[in-house]
């Protein structure tokens, strides 16, 4: 299963390099970008790429909160199961009173 993730990680870095490369090749022009009080003039295939590692970068910031935001409530929902188990098991083993 591992070999099949690496086979699949592969090709995904090929494609995303591969369509880096056709857009390159098709946009050789430059772009103003106008930040703030900042002017740069940088080449199209340079600003796309950084557009999209700052978008990736987002993407794990979120996911990794998310993650945490998850770990975080499994582990509280585990902590109360020990506890409504163990209640469980104490009444169990109470006596039973008759109804009389």
């Amino acid at each position: 299963m591992t070999i099949l993730k690496r086979i699949g990680f592969t090709l995904l870095i090929i494609l995303i390099f591969s369509a880096m490369v056709v857009f390159t090749a098709g946009n050789p022009g430059e772009v103003n970008l106008k930040l703030l009080h900042w002017e740069i003039n940088s080449p199209v295939a340079l600003a796309f790429t950084v557009v999209f590692a700052i978008g990736w970068l987002f993407g794990v910031v979120c996911m990794g909160l998310y993650a945490f935001k998850v770990t975080n409530e499994r582990r509280m929902l585990r902590r109360s199961l020990r506890m409504s188990q163990s209640e469980v098991s104490s009444l169990r083993s109470l006596p039973l009173s008759d109804a009389d």
